[in-house]
């Protein structure tokens, strides 16, 4: 996607008549930028967590804040929480939401489909079980998770009718080649797991179509860099911090997330 903001301000000032060249230099201007969404916003395994954040575990090097340091014009708040499902984001972070929110980012559904879950029944259990696992929650993401997911994207353009709404979604999170350790994955659970991950694009890409707000696809931005390969931005399993297993480091949040999220507006 080339500079939606460029594209979006272009559009804007050719519906007002304005000739770009000759418009005067503006000052800048506070705008409220508002981050929701479950681990994959907060930054779970970027490291450096905000300790007033508690066991939301918000990093500092989480894709919102890297984006909002580069652009300081706009006033971040960040209530992103590891763990957060659908139902979490409308209870405990929409109210961050006002009719003077510009910009709003999230990440969000992979706790439906129950993300640990699957990836606890792939670590210990057969190829056979792993591959049920992810084939019976990538149906879920395909079919109900479209739904809820149109409908919270509906409820955050209700409470911020102005905002430019940015949905980001999952990487597939697994190399195809190379070792994990210190618990190795076979070609078929990994095959298994990132076709979870491709369910979750696709049916995240429907409900932002269904609720006319931007889809942003992760998968081809972390091609090449899974856990397990040469140059992983995502963590395999993690020893000493079980819950950054399969979640993007920092290297992930900066090459990947933000890279592309200033690729897309500035």
């Amino acid at each position: 996607m080339r500079k939606l903001k460029a594209a979006l301000v272009a559009g804007l000032m050719t519906l007002a008549g304005v000739a770009v060249a000759n418009t005067p230099a503006q000052a800048a201007t506070s705008a409220e930028y508002v981050a929701l969404g479950d681990s994959y916003a907060s930054g779970v395994g970027a490291g450096s967590y905000d300790a007033s954040s508690g066991d939301c575990k918000r990093s500092t090097k989480n894709y919102p804040r890297l984006w909002a340091a580069a652009n300081p014009e706009y006033a971040l708040k960040d209530v992103t929480c590891s763990g957060a499902t659908i139902a979490d984001v409308r209870a405990n972070q929409l109210s961050a939401l006002s009719a003077n929110t510009n910009l709003v980012t999230l990440t969000v559904g992979g706790n439906d489909t129950q993300f640990s879950t699957v990836v606890r029944t792939c670590l210990t259990d057969t190829d056979a079980a792993c591959a049920f696992a992810t084939g019976w929650m990538s149906s879920v993401a395909r079919n109900q998770l479209v739904n809820d997911l149109t409908g919270l994207y509906k409820d955050i353009k209700a409470r911020s009718p102005k905002a430019l709404i940015l949905v980001f979604g999952y990487p597939q999170t697994l190399s195809t080649t190379g070792t994990c350790s210190p618990i190795e994955l076979s070609p078929t659970k990994r095959t298994a797991m990132n076709g979870l991950a491709d369910a979750l694009a696709e049916g995240t890409q429907k409900a932002t179509v269904n609720a006319s707000v931007y889809f942003i696809d992760m998968r081809k931005q972390f091609t090449g860099h899974g856990a397990c390969g040469t140059d992983p931005w995502v963590h395999s399993v993690d020893a000493s911090d079980a819950t950054a297993s399969f979640h993007p480091n920092a290297a992930g949040h900066e090459k990947g997330y933000a890279a592309t999220f200033k690729a897309t507006w500035g």
